[in-house]
């Protein structure tokens, strides 16, 4: 299946605006997961999703920090831990949910004196 084409039960049960919501780094690892059978350049990968290359680049690396990408320069695949991976969309899944319902917070509202004093 092409990267440019979903299961159509996936596009039946999603609402309206939910795939305009994917952020590029759910988008590669969505990717990634769903071409589990393959390594990508980060080029192609780039290429595949409409993405800048170094941007690409540099989600990737931050996933494979995290763990839920493999890199073997320079190819690049989602991690064969299913749990890890299930666990950090959960939680992915449950800070969207709590921005849609208390909206985003920024760090720089959140500071206080005593965190400047700190820095």
């Amino acid at each position: 299946m092409s990267s440019g084409a979903i299961d159509i039960d996936e596009f039946e049960n999603a609402d309206t605006d939910e795939f305009e919501k994917r952020n590029d780094t759910e988008r590669i690892v969505l990717f990634l997961n769903e071409h589990d059978d393959r390594a990508w350049k980060a080029a192609t990968i780039a290429e595949r999703l409409g993405l800048d290359t170094d941007g690409a680049s540099a989600i990737l690396s931050r996933l494979k920090e995290r763990g839920l990408v493999r890199h073997k320069r320079p190819y690049w695949a989602i991690t064969d831990d299913e749990e890890r991976l299930q666990s950090a969309y959960r939680l992915h899944r449950h800070h969207e949910t709590a921005d849609e319902q208390y909206g985003e917070e920024s760090l720089e509202d959140l500071e206080t004196e005593e965190m400047e004093d700190v820095q």
